[in-house]
Formats: structure tokens, C-alpha cells, sequence
């Protein structure tokens, strides 16, 4: 039997489809492709003869493409060859730097015990240094001693540039030696040269000490000697540079810094301002004459500090706002300390003159040598309007404190058993009323040209005592007292100044009745309001118009001849004075008879129970009315009248037209009024009252600006209530 063939063939390289499968489903897609388009297009017999043709164009066609690809896969691997061989022989030189290294590696180990001897000789070489610098400054050290004897003699000899020189150069060697004791923690050896530089301390002690004793005496100086004062400020301004210097490296600061001489120097030119002009003790010669001098020295200084002391200073120092604002602080303070004394009336009235009105004028900060650069709106009030108020009632309270104790003297004369003064035509006179007001007036006006406000407050506080003066003046006016004191009233009558309870009307104070003597007599008759109330109060009037509109004035007429007879009785006493007092005296009267009886009317005392009784109280008013009008000669009765024609009216339903034109002339009649009339009459029903009260409401009436209330003054009582029973219907 023949053996089967055991000889290995060698291995096919495994295709590239293998490799690939996409390539062999690329193939595939490719040759479908190509067949379907070959079936289509030479599907045709007619199509065959172009095959060869198609044939070779495709070849020539594919010949190109592999072509291309060789070309392409040639440069490819042209550039994979190249990097190759660069990276072979970067391998190369990293091996050959590797190598170096190495070798570098051992040499520097090798070089370790020759590193430490360097390090010594650095040591060596840092200390060499240090005591050459040492060795340096010896002769400095040495000289120290007879530095601080030389720089004392020439700060004795106020050559204050030379010495402050030489104390710089001593700090500066003193301050290195100390930096360096600090850097290396030797705060023993700090010690020694602080101690070592122990007069460094006097020398700038003094040298401070002569400084401000110029900058003290600048004001002087700058006239006489400027040379000094500026040198004074060069030296200022070197100790302010060394101390922005040392404040910026914060290693280290020597002792004594910073200085802050910069801000000594202000504080040093404040207190001297302040301590030259602003002590109260300087007052001897008085307040006036003390105001005068400051006036006088601050603006003097100011014009100093503008013309001449500005050119001395550098331009940040703002010299001429800082005196300025100190001269403004510091006065205000010692105004404030002036007020807390005990000072006299005319000593308020110059300092609120001269705070208010000359600090600012053309006399002082205003004056034309010092605009515009001075300006002290900025500054604020020299004192506060609380603290100008607060003195502007001292001064009001001292300018008045005489009116109290004149008055209380006049009011006791008025109990005496005697009749006061009468001119020659037989009216009751008397002096003081005319001299209170003319020295009011003159307060008056001297407080004028101070402020509208003082002003305003003598004239208040002069009002509220003769407010409190005629209070007390009328408190005696009880019925037995009145009858008692016979020449009471006639002393009243004689001041002129009759007044019931004082009471301040708020449109009474009128910055435009201030001026005159004539106008303040007007502002207080003008108070006078009411005066006629209180002595027909006094004189049993009241008493006799409680009973009006009552059954028992029905009855008689005898209530009214007593009116007229009180009211006669007075008025022969008020025509002892003159006008207008006298004028006002019978307006009042007049005023208040009607008033009083209109009063009565609307108490509501009786209901007519008939058209007879309405008949007779409407004639009643009319007897009443007419008396009265002759009493008076001019007595205004009219709204009488016209309650007694709305009485009088037969037919009730043309009361809503009555009652319309009685509103339309007394506007000021409300519909408690009207409904208190329609209840006297008695006949009025319920749907014609409330047809009135509709009417009324339907037609509101405005107040006429000339218009004289009389219905607002008077109040219709509230009606009674009705008594309810439990469980039961209301009476």
C-alpha cells in the first residue's frame, strides 16, 4: 500500500480577506455592483459591439488607479522608514546622555566632603564682613559721645537745621546696629546700644521742646522772623518722610518712631489758639468789650495766617482751614462755657447780636480780606438753635421779669376804698397800661434787629403775662366779692383792660401786629372778646336769662325791665371810659342779650299747648325784642324777629319754605336748632318735621367769609330719654 504523503508543505500566508473581512464584503459589494450595471447595459445585442471598448477603458482605467496607490503606499513608507531611523537614533544619544549622567552622579558624590569645607569658609566669609562693617563704624561709635555735646550746643544756639542734622545721623547709625541685632535675636546686645545711645532721647526732647515753643509763637513769627518757623517746618516734614519710610518696611521699627510731628504740630497751633483767646477768666472788662477784642484778634490772626503763614507751610497742610476751623471750634465751645454763667439780660442780648449777626457779617469771617479762601458755612452753627432758643428765653425771661412784680403792685391798689383817677372830662385813667405797653414796645424793637423769633417770644411772653394779670384781675369778680368791692370794677374800667377768663385766640399772634405801641393795644383789645359776659355774670344777669322762655316770662314783663335795668346800670359805668373800650364794652353787651336769649329759646323750658298760648308767646317775643332794641338804640335782634315769624306761621305746611329762607340769612342754624322751634310751636307732625329736616338737608348752606356767627355758639341740650318698664311698651 502506497503510504500517504507526510511531507509539511510550508504555510500560505493567510489572505488578506482574512485579515480584513471587510475588504472581502467590499469585494463582494463591488463585483454586485459592477454585474448589475454590465447586465443592464449590455442587456441589449446592439450594446455588445462597445465591449472591448469598455474593456480597455476599464483597464486603462484600473492601471491608473493601482498606479496612484503604489505611489502613495511608496511615499508612506518612505516617511515610516525615516522616523525609524530618527528614533534609533534618539535611542542612541538618551543611552549616550544616561551614560553622562552616571558618570556626573559618582563626580558629585566624589565632591561631598569638599561642599561642607565651602560652607565653612562662607561662615568665615559672612563674619569677616560683619567685623569690617564693625570695624568701620568704630571711629563713629568713639565720636558718639562728643556728637550728642556738639549737637546740644547748637540747639542751644537755635541752629536747629545743623543739630537736627546730626541727631538724624546718630538715629540712623543706631537704628542699623539695631536691625542687625534684630536679624541675628541678640536682644541682650539691643540693650547695651540703646542704653549706649541713652542721649539721643534728650537731644530730640529738646529739639521737640524748641519747635513747638516756634510753632507756639508762629503767629509772631511769620511777621518777624520767618527763617525760624520754616525751619521749624523743614525739620517737621524730614521726621515725617523718615517715618512714611519705616513705616513701609515692617521688619523693623526703631524705638521712638514714628514721631508724628506732622500731627503734634496741629494739635501744638490748636491749643495755642485756644489757650490765647478762649478763657472765661479774660471776661473782666465784660462780655460786650470780650466779644469786641475776639472779633478783633481773630481777624487780625486770620489775615496773618492768609497772607503770610500759607507761604511758609507746604500746600498740604491746608494751614488756613485748619486755623479756621479751629478758631470756629474753639469759639464755640467757649460760647457754650459763657452761657452756663449767670449773665445779665444785656449781656444775652450782645452775644445773640454778635453770634447771629456780626460773626458772619463784613466785620468778621466775612470780611473782604478774607474771601473767599475763608468760609465757615461749611463748619456749621457757631452755636445750636436749641442753644440760640434756650438763650433766646433767658433773655426774654430777664428782659420781662420787672412786668410781674409792676402788675401785682397795680392789682392791689385796686381794693382800696377809693375811686381811681379821672381825667378832666370825668373818664377813669390810669398811667400803667400806657408805660407796660411802651416798654413792651421798646423790648419790642430792640429785639427787632436780633431775629423775627426773639422777637416773637418778647411779644408772646409780654401777652401771656397780661394774660395771667387780667386772670387774676377778673378771679375776684364772684357775686359777694363784686358787691363788696365797689371801685373793683371802675379800677377795671380804668386800666381799660376789662377781661373775663384770659384766653389767647390763635389768630391773635401776628408777626405783623409787632411794631408798634398803637398795634399792641389793638392785639389786646381784640382779647377783649367775651369781657361783657363775665360782668353781667357778676352782676345777677345770668340768672335772670335762665328764666326766659319759661311760663313764669309768659305770665309778666317784669323779667325784661330787670334786664334793662342791670344793663342800665352798667352801662353808666362804662361810659367812664373812653373808646374804644367803651365801644367794645356796649358791642359785647349787645352781643351777648342776644346771645342769652336766643339761648334761652332753645332750652326748650315750655311747649305751646295751644294755638292761643302760640299766639301769646310769639307776642311776648315781640314785647321783648322791641324793649330791648330801645334800650340799646342799635341793638341787633333780627334772628329774634325771625324765630318769632318761623312761631308765629298759622299754616304748617308752608314752615318748609319759612324754615328755607331762615336758613339762607342765619346759614349757621343746624337742624337740632330748627327742630327745638318746631317743638315749641307744638302743632307740628311728624311727617312735617321730617319734611323740613329733608329740605334743610336737600339745601346745605355755605358760611359767608363777612358772616357773625350766632346760632354755632349756642348747643341745643340732648333729649331726655324715654324710661322703659321690663316686659313693657316704652312712655
Amino acid at each position: 500500500m502506497d503510504q500517504p504523503d507526510r511531507t509539511e508543505h510550508p504555510k500560505q500566508p493567510q489572505p488578506l480577506r482574512e485579515e480584513w473581512p471587510e475588504v472581502e464584503k467590499a469585494e463582494k459589494l463591488a463585483r454586485g455592483a459592477a454585474l448589475k450595471w454590465a447586465s443592464g447595459v449590455f442587456y441589449r445585442p446592439e450594446n455588445l459591439e462597445g465591449l472591448g471598448q469598455y474593456r480597455s477603458r476599464e483597464t486603462q482605467r484600473n492601471s491608473s488607479i493601482q498606479s496612484r496607490l503604489k505611489s502613495t503606499v511608496q511615499s508612506y513608507l518612505e516617511g515610516v522608514s525615516a522616523g525609524l531611523e530618527q528614533l534609533r537614533s534618539a535611542v542612541q544619544e538618551v543611552q549616550s546622555v544616561c551614560q553622562e549622567l552616571g558618570a556626573a552622579r559618582w563626580a558629585l558624590l566624589d565632591c561631598a566632603d569638599r561642599f561642607q569645607d565651602l560652607q565653612q569658609m562662607r561662615t568665615l566669609m559672612a563674619e569677616h564682613v560683619q567685623l569690617a562693617s564693625v570695624v568701620q563704624v568704630l571711629p563713629q561709635l568713639f565720636s558718639v559721645h562728643e556728637v550728642f555735646s556738639h549737637t546740644l550746643q547748637l540747639l542751644r544756639g537755635q541752629h536747629l537745621l545743623e543739630a537736627h542734622v546730626e541727631i538724624m545721623m546718630m538715629e540712623h547709625l543706631r537704628d542699623n546696629i539695631l536691625s542687625q541685632l534684630h536679624l541675628r535675636g541678640l536682644s541682650s546686645a539691643q540693650a547695651t546700644v540703646l542704653s549706649y545711645f541713652s542721649g539721643l532721647q534728650e537731644l530730640n526732647e529738646s529739639l521737640a521742646k524748641q519747635l513747638w515753643g516756634i510753632v507756639g509763637s508762629s503767629l509772631q513769627l511769620v511777621q518777624e522772623d520767618p527763617v525760624l518757623f520754616v525751619t521749624a517746618v523743614r525739620i517737621i516734614e524730614r521726621e515725617e518722610k523718615i517715618d512714611d519710610t519705616l513705616l513701609l518696611d515692617a521688619t523693623f521699627l526703631p524705638p521712638g518712631r514714628p514721631k508724628g510731628w506732622r500731627q503734634k504740630f496741629y494739635h501744638v497751633l490748636q491749643e495755642t489758639i485756644t489757650g490765647t483767646h478762649f478763657h472765661t477768666t479774660r471776661m473782666d472788662a465784660g462780655l460786650s468789650r470780650h466779644l469786641e477784642a475776639l472779633q478783633r484778634d481773630i481777624v487780625s490772626e486770620l489775615r496773618v495766617v492768609k497772607d503770610l503763614m500759607v507761604q511758609c507751610v507746604p500746600a498740604h497742610y491746608n494751614i488756613l482751614s485748619v486755623c479756621t476751623a479751629t478758631y470756629h471750634q474753639a469759639l464755640a465751645s467757649h460760647l457754650q462755657d459763657i452761657l452756663r454763667e449767670d449773665l445779665d439780660k444785656q449781656a444775652l442780648f450782645h452775644l445773640l447780636k454778635w453770634v447771629l449777626h456780626v460773626y458772619h457779617s463784613s466785620e468778621m469771617m466775612g470780611h473782604p480780606d478774607l474771601l473767599p479762601e475763608v468760609d465757615v458755612s461749611s463748619l456749621g452753627p457757631l452755636i445750636s438753635p436749641e442753644l440760640v432758643d434756650q438763650t433766646e428765653r433767658r433773655y426774654v425771661a430777664s428782659v420781662l421779669e420787672w412786668m410781674p412784680r409792676t402788675l401785682n403792685r397795680e392789682f392791689e391798689e385796686w381794693f382800696r376804698e377809693k375811686e381811681p383817677k379821672t381825667d378832666h372830662q370825668g373818664f377813669f385813667q390810669s398811667d400803667l397800661p400806657t408805660d407796660v405797653i411802651e416798654m413792651l414796645n421798646s423790648n419790642i424793637k430792640v429785639t427787632s434787629s436780633i431775629t423775627s423769633s426773639l422777637q416773637q417770644k418778647v411779644y408772646n411772653m409780654a401777652l401771656e403775662e397780661l394774660e395771667a394779670f387780667l386772670g387774676r384781675s377778673v378771679e375776684p369778680l364772684t357775686p359777694l366779692p363784686f358787691l363788696t368791692d365797689p371801685y373793683y370794677v371802675p379800677y377795671l374800667l380804668a386800666w381799660g383792660l376789662l377781661q373775663g377768663k384770659a384766653h389767647m385766640l390763635p389768630g391773635s399772634r401776628r408777626a405783623g401786629a409787632m411794631g408798634c405801641c398803637a398795634t399792641l393795644q389793638m392785639e389786646l383789645l381784640q382779647e377783649q372778646h367775651g369781657a361783657g359776659h363775665f360782668m353781667f355774670f357778676c352782676a345777677s344777669f345770668q340768672p335772670l336769662c335762665v328764666q326766659l322762655a319759661s311760663r313764669k316770662w309768659l305770665s309778666g314783663s317784669q323779667l325784661v325791665n330787670s334786664m334793662c335795668e342791670v344793663i342800665d346800670k352798667y352801662a353808666k359805668d362804662f361810659s367812664r371810659v373812653k373808646k374804644p373800650v367803651f365801644t367794645l364794652l356796649l358791642t359785647e353787651c349787645e352781643v351777648l342779650v342776644a346771645n342769652q336769649y336766643l339761648r334761652a329759646l332753645m332750652q326748650k323750658k315750655m311747649v305751646c299747648k295751644s294755638k292761643e298760648e302760640r299766639g301769646q308767646f310769639c307776642d311776648r317775643l315781640l314785647q321783648d325784642a322791641t324793649q330791648l332794641r330801645e334800650l340799646f338804640c342799635s341793638l341787633n335782634l333780627e334772628a329774634v324777629f325771625a324765630v318769632r315769624e318761623l312761631l308765629c306761621l298759622k299754616d304748617t305746611a308752608l314752615l318748609s319754605l319759612e324754615v328755607l329762607g331762615f336758613i339762607t340769612k342765619y346759614p349757621d342754624v343746624s337742624d337740632e336748632h330748627i327742630s327745638t322751634l318746631l317743638d315749641l310751636r307744638g302743632d307740628v307732625s311728624k311727617e312735617v318735621r321730617h319734611m323740613v329736616l329733608e329740605m334743610m338737608a336737600q339745601h346745605p348752606q355755605a358760611l359767608p367769609e363777612s358772616y357773625q356767627p350766632i346760632f354755632s355758639t349756642i348747643l341745643v341740650p340732648a333729649p331726655e330719654l324715654p324710661f322703659c318698664l321690663r316686659k313693657g311698651k316704652c312712655a
